[in-house]
């Protein structure tokens, strides 16, 4: 009797980088994230941050799963191709159920079941092909098998939410948060594998850059249909100076030395840092960044819709926490990040992330302009003063031999 084929995957090398398909998949991502910010724009109070912090949280669960499996066995390659275009059809779904994740429109389906039951395909299709190429190393299959009921609960809370509104449905949306996050703490990091540092690294590196450029599209956006003028020019030069700092205190060195470290470590040491600093401790930072994004986009709003506002108007409430606070976030994860991998203090973006918190109910009397260039100031002076301070340490990592 013939034997039946095995599921053909090729294994990824520590060498390897990103493919095409996983830059594909990740354009789904950057839909999600346009999608989280129009919908807190939509409802910029308290409640309106935080319903895009659970999403942001799920929808982050969702890519990082296939983040870990397309560094086990290519992205391109065999079944794990097939599969992986299949989670992209599901993240879609899910993406365009986002404005109705947790209030149904009039008409159609059910926003919150089909939200809901869209994560279940990501979530069933990710543990499935895990589970598959998991056949020949029994502690990865045992740590899948420990790991799928983190997945089951994640969605039937999330199902549960779809019937609830209110208070209720947003308890069991962070139940459901709960649930995958701290699960997955709970079985710990033994039996996982990480096959390559360097895309390891690139894939979550590549997800900064993609939240970062929606704060760019978010600046243009705010502006759409509204004549140009020279205060929506300050404002967007701002704004794209406040983007271009974020994007130089994670990629002129830090990026550079958490791969250095993560491709440092080994076995188990491995798998965990990579799961404490990037699998968690970037979701912060790209938490962050959408945040600014809203902000920003209220910002521009503020100084080119003359008809409604006018130059004097102060940005206040949720929109100027997302603003300064989502910024402060973001540099309080690369102050976890740089301690996890590489055990280094960053004290100059903890006290700028602290003073950025401070500033806030003294800012909220300055017009709206005035705050964004006061934040974009900030972060230009905190890269100056990092470059200038640690310039024989920032010139060995970007230019010595590693």
């Amino acid at each position: 009797m013939s034997q039946p084929a095995r599921v053909r995957v090729e294994r990824l090398r520590e060498a390897a980088s990103a493919t095409t398909l996983e830059l594909f998949f990740d354009l789904v991502f950057v839909f999600a994230l346009t999608q989280i910010t129009a919908l807190m724009a939509e409802e910029p109070n308290g409640t309106g941050l935080l319903r895009g912090t659970l999403l942001m949280a799920v929808v982050w669960w969702c890519w990082v799963g296939y983040s870990w499996i397309s560094n086990l066995v290519k992205a391109d390659e065999g079944l794990t191709r097939v599969t992986m275009l299949f989670a992209m059809a599901a993240m879609f779904l899910l993406a365009l159920a986002i404005p109705e994740s947790f209030r149904d429109l009039p008409g159609g389906l059910h926003g919150p079941t089909v939200f809901a039951f869209g994560y279940l395909a990501l979530r069933a299709v990710h543990v499935g092909l895990f589970w598959l190429i998991s056949g020949n190393d029994p502690g990865l299959r045992r740590q899948v098998g420990k790991f799928a009921p983190t997945m089951v609960g994640g969605t039937v809370l999330l199902l549960l939410a779809a019937n609830t509104s209110g208070a209720a449905q947003l308890w069991l949306w962070g139940a459901a948060v709960v649930a995958d996050y701290g699960g997955t703490l709970a079985i710990g990091a033994r039996g996982w594998r990480l096959n390559s540092a360097r895309h390891f690294a690139e894939r979550h590196g590549l997800m900064v850059l993609i939240a970062l450029g929606e704060s760019i599209v978010a600046i243009g956006v705010g502006v759409t249909h509204l004549p140009i003028s020279w205060p929506i020019v300050v404002a967007a030069v701002f704004g794209l100076a406040v983007s271009a700092s974020l994007w130089w205190a994670y990629f002129d060195t830090a990026a550079l030395v958490g791969e250095h470290a993560l491709a440092s470590a080994e076995g188990h040491k491995r798998v965990s840092m990579a799961r404490a600093g990037f699998t968690y401790l970037h979701l912060p930072m790209v938490l962050g960044i959408v945040m600014l994004a809203l902000g920003l986009k209220k910002v521009l709003t503020y100084v080119g819709d003359t008809e409604h506002h006018s130059l004097a108007d102060a940005l206040h409430g949720a929109p100027l926490w997302a603003l300064y606070g989502g910024t402060s976030l973001y540099l309080l994860a690369h102050v976890g990040f740089a301690w996890r991998c590489y055990r280094e203090v960053k004290l100059y973006r903890l006290v700028v992330a602290v003073v950025l918190v401070a500033l806030v109910p003294l800012v909220e009397h300055l017009p709206a302009l005035a705050s964004l260039g006061v934040l974009a100031v900030l972060l230009i002076a905190l890269n100056s003063i990092e470059s200038i301070r640690f310039r024989d340490t920032r010139d060995e990592v970007r230019h010595g031999e590693h």
